[in-house]
Parts: structure tokens; sequence; C-alpha cells
């Protein structure tokens, strides 16, 4: 099979979010150098209003950025394998393997080993599922 049983999303940080979060940050850098000449032409309390919005600004961006950085890495998909049922028109014998790419129900396969007369279906094709651990409380 060509696909991996799990895969990381530690690429996958949504474009969106960078983009919000840079925007934020060049916004609060903007926020910032205003801080600074208004500081410079001795205005005090507007310079520090400005300063403390840049300054939350960033934080909140640089923690946003952060978090869905750790979430992503977090985050693990996980492919379920699918597998396919055979069995033997006349004997009735199943044996279970991986699909593979043009398995369909009902398509005749090659020769039984039992009985090579008689040649094999394709009965089912399903995913595994596989049962969640459970946890108990104590």
């Amino acid at each position: 099979m060509m696909a991996q049983n799990e895969t990381s999303g530690s690429q996958k940080i949504s474009t969106y979010v960078t983009m919000i979060v840079l925007i934020v940050v060049a916004l609060s850098i903007v926020s910032l150098i205003l801080a600074a000449s208004v500081y410079s032409a001795s205005n005090w309390l507007p310079a520090t209003f400005l300063a403390l919005i840049g300054v939350v600004a960033l934080t909140m961006s640089v923690f946003t950025f952060y978090q869905s950085r750790r979430q992503a890495v977090e985050m693990k998909i996980e492919v379920p394998k699918v597998m396919t049922t055979i069995e033997c028109k006349s004997c009735g014998g199943k044996t279970v393997r991986e699909f593979q790419r043009g398995d369909y129900v009902y398509k005749e396969l090659d020769a039984c080993p039992k009985c090579p007369e008689t040649k094999q279906l394709i009965t089912g094709i399903y995913k595994e599922v596989k049962e969640k651990e459970k946890t108990y409380a104590v």
C-alpha cells in the first residue's frame, strides 16, 4: 500500500492563520514606531497607549503562531487499512487481503487454490476499524 499509516500535519499550518499573524505583527511594529515618534514629541500619554497596544499585539501574535505550530505537530491523521474479502464460488474458501487498485465487489479473480476449475470472487471491501482504547477514571 502506497499511503503511510500516519502522517504529520507539521507543515500544514493554515495559510490564513499565518497571514493574520503576519498582519498583526506588522501593525504592532507600526504601533511601536508611532509610539517612539509620539514620545519624542513629548506626548507621553498617547505614546504609552501606542506602546502598550504594540506590545500586546506582538505578544498575542507570537503566542498564536506558537500554538498553531504546536497543534499542527501534535495532529496525527491515521489512514485506515482497506481490506478485500475473496471467496471461492464452489468450496466457499475465504481469504482476506489488503485492497489493491482495481478491486471491486463481484470481480472475478484467478482460480481457487483448492479447486482450480473455479474462479474466485471478491465479495466485500471494507476498512478495518480499530477499537479505541478505553480509559477508566479512578
